[in-house]
């Protein structure tokens, strides 16, 4: 994974192995620093930061991707955790975030996502998000916390 972005309490990641293409629109997760199972579990203050930074990181990532040549039109939050039900530390809490490309090839702008089990090999050939789309979204992020929009006092944080 490459680090996108990090506040106190929680970090944004590009993945190395996504579950929707680069040109389909890319995949980060924003995961907690410290382990929770679900989003119930988070204290309210910790709950409006997330949600906070998940605005701030999905409209960035639509940006600076269409920016970057990438049609996202749309991007889905998902708060998944089906796949580590049954692992021995159990599901814990983190968000992924798919962009969704107007021209995709694989992931078809407007049907739900297909994520199959890793071991089908549907994931294998995906491209991950470039340095230099990880840079945009970064850059993005920092000019949209700075806005009075995201302003911390707003949020009260």
């Amino acid at each position: 994974m490459a680090l996108v972005y990090q506040t106190k309490n929680f970090i944004v990641d590009s993945v190395d192995k996504p579950m929707i293409s680069r040109m389909d629109g890319g995949h980060l997760i924003i995961n907690p620093v410290v382990r929770v199972s679900d989003r119930t579990k988070l204290a309210p203050a910790l709950a409006i930061e997330f949600i906070r930074l998940s605005m701030i990181v999905g409209k960035a990532m639509e940006t600076a991707l269409n920016k970057q040549g990438i049609d996202v039109g749309r991007i889905n939050y998902q708060d998944n955790g089906n796949w580590a039900v049954f692992s021995p530390q159990g599901p814990h809490f983190h968000l992924h975030l798919y962009g969704r490309a107007k021209s995709a090839k694989i992931q078809k702008y407007g049907e739900a996502p297909h994520l199959p089990l890793p071991n089908t090999g549907f994931y294998e050939g995906l491209e991950p998000l470039t340095d230099a789309d990880v840079r945009a979204i970064r850059e993005e992020i920092e000019r949209l916390e700075a806005s009075e929009k995201y302003a911390l006092s707003k949020w009260h944080l």
